[in-house]
């Protein structure tokens, strides 16, 4: 992608220029960074047939995913009508302390489980970032069963490598609002370019949350906390002990819930202190309509 192309420098001088005498070389000027289209996609399935889906299709086949430190896999899955890929993470490790470039954390914890409770808070206010992940078996082992997304663009690496340009800011920067809030809300340590994935109509998609549901119950970084879509703010405001207690009771414990509710009141604070104007209706991005020139590149 991208590219250079060249400017030739105009020089006026007072003088004539003599015979011979070296002109000013050309001023290399980088190529505009490459704006990728959004275009329109099937509609994936609804979540409850997703989940019935992951639930009771049969594994056909598996593969390691290359990617990550947690040994997941990607596996082939079929029930006879439909065949599909899941992501499958069976991690559950816990260690006093765990010493990474940004400090010591204590009581650390990786967990598929994190997974299955982030997708149903997702739900829960109503985000809609978090593909379906259920708890399922594999080969006698516990483990986290997750959609694998279809028609993917890119990861948050390859758009920062290649330099792309969201087709619409205003769409993209509000996707990146909420990631900035969902993370704070449960509270996730390990959000880097690799789970950030953009699929082709510019959605934002937010996975692997192993790391997640610390017991902090202040927020880590505030200034992340800056918008929020209306209807996740009222689904914010909805949450209570009783409701994830019935949600994500198997997968959360009462001190990670009662410290998700203060992160709750905290981002509900910041948001009600920075007024009306935090807060927006999230739009659907502009697209290019299937077919067209754009969308073929």
């Amino acid at each position: 992608m991208g590219g250079w192309f060249v400017v030739a420098a105009a020089i006026t001088l007072a003088a004539p220029q003599e015979s011979g005498q070296a002109q000013a070389a050309p001023i290399a000027i980088p190529a505009p960074p490459p704006v990728v289209p959004a275009v329109v996609l099937a509609p994936i399935p609804a979540d409850g047939d997703i989940e019935r889906f992951l639930k009771e299709a049969d594994v056909v086949s598996t593969k390691s995913t290359k990617k990550g430190v947690t040994d997941s896999l990607r596996a082939t899955l079929s029930d006879g009508k439909l065949t599909h890929e899941a992501h499958v993470q069976h991690i559950d490790e816990t260690k006093r302390e765990f010493r990474t470039n940004r400090g010591v954390e204590f009581d650390f914890r990786d967990s598929w489980t994190f997974n299955v409770a982030a997708y149903k808070i997702d739900r829960l206010i109503g985000l809609n970032m978090v593909p379906p992940s259920i708890s399922r078996s594999h080969r006698s082992t516990p483990s986290a069963f997750t959609w694998w997304i279809d028609d993917v663009l890119m990861d948050e690496g390859d758009k920062v490598k290649n330099k792309v340009v969201a087709p619409d800011p205003n769409y993209y920067l509000r996707q990146r609002a909420m990631m900035y809030l969902f993370d704070e809300l449960i509270s996730n340590t390990d959000r880097n370019q690799g789970n950030i994935v953009y699929t082709k109509d510019w959605r934002l998609w937010l996975i692997d949350h192993t790391r997640a549901f610390r017991k902090n119950t202040t927020l880590k970084v505030p200034g992340q906390v800056s918008r929020c879509d209306r209807q996740v703010f009222e689904g914010l405001k909805a949450l209570d002990r009783e409701k994830l207690k019935a949600e994500v009771g198997k997968q959360l414990d009462d001190g990670q819930i009662k410290s998700l509710l203060a992160r709750r009141d905290a981002i509900v604070k910041k948001l009600e202190s920075l007024g009306p104007s935090a807060l927006f209706d999230r739009n659907a991005p502009v697209v290019t309509p299937p077919g067209s020139a754009a969308a073929a590149r």
